[in-house]
């Protein structure tokens, strides 16, 4: 039996930060109120699209602290916890335990391609490390390493390992993945543009950078799913498509932040050497927006 099972809709929030560089306790606050309007099942904080890994680690726990006060119990928090060495990871794992988060979600190591035993030890050591529930995460495009379909299956049997958030956007990875772990193991979709397609595949729900601007259209897209309602599930997936594909207007997170810059929720720009959007690009972005009923 696992620990928990978790489903729904838990959006990878933005790090705000202040003009001086400093992280924005009061901005992370009013997205964290913006996505629980708009009725998300879940945070995840320090993730990639927070920037995780231009944190320092007091200032991960502090978006930690700060998202749990803020959040106060409506739903779970989950927070970022990787770094690239076993060591660090279970380091900032139990520090993030220790505030009373709900789930910690571990990306692979970056800069360094483990092969499957060394990534099963890795995992292996962290869940024994902590009384919290782990989620996994696959992102090969961003560490160039992908978790096989075997480790996957021999980490699932581990009592607290009780999911995996995949960003690879392959269907056939994700089908091959629901189907050989058990129903309560939870498939968190990373691919905003694969949300519809994962969930009618049997996945548990999603954690989609654009739910930082839309929060309301994906949790939209997951309850039709919920109904059965699939014609109204695919027109909210394909009403969801012009704003993550406007991602490659910058780069990555800078397009989520300036969004929400431009919806009226000032989350400030990126940590160098991430730059701010040009002009024409904030224009495009912005017509994006207007066309999809954000900006009024």
């Amino acid at each position: 039996m696992k620990v928990r099972v978790f489903e729904g809709i838990i959006p990878p929030l933005v790090t705000p930060f202040n003009r001086d560089g400093t992280v924005d306790e009061k901005a992370l606050r009013a997205v964290i109120r913006y996505v629980l309007d708009g009725g998300v099942h879940g945070v995840f904080i320090a993730g990639s699209t927070g920037e995780a890994y231009a944190l320092e680690d007091k200032e991960r726990l502090k978006a930690f602290e700060v998202a749990l006060d803020e959040v106060n119990g409506k739903v779970p928090v989950f927070a970022g916890t990787a770094q690239i060495t076993t060591e660090g990871t279970i380091r900032l794992t139990k520090a993030a335990e220790s505030l009373g988060v709900d789930a910690v979600s571990i990306v692979t190591p970056f800069f360094i391609t483990p092969n499957d035993e060394e990534l099963y030890a890795h995992y292996h050591a962290i869940a024994t490390s902590t009384r919290l529930p782990v989620i996994l995460y696959n992102n090969p495009d961003r560490t160039r390493v992908t978790i096989s379909i075997p480790v996957i299956k021999r980490l699932a049997q581990l009592e607290n390992i009780c999911g995996i958030k995949d960003s690879s956007g392959d269907m056939t990875y994700v089908a091959e993945i629901i189907r050989n772990t058990d129903p309560e193991f939870s498939f968190f979709c990373g691919k905003d543009t694969i949300i519809y397609s994962t969930l009618v595949t049997g996945g548990k729900g999603a954690v989609p950078a654009s739910g930082n601007v839309a929060p309301e259209l994906i949790v939209n897209l997951y309850n039709a799913v919920k109904r059965g309602d699939l014609q109204a599930a695919r027109a909210f997936q394909f009403q969801l498509a012009p704003l993550r594909n406007a991602f490659s207007l910058g780069s990555f997170p800078v397009v989520l932040k300036e969004a929400l810059n431009l919806i009226g929720i000032p989350v400030g720009t990126t940590r160098l050497p991430i730059q701010a959007l040009p002009e024409e690009k904030r224009k495009a972005l912005k017509k994006i927006l207007e066309e999809m009923g954000l900006i009024r």
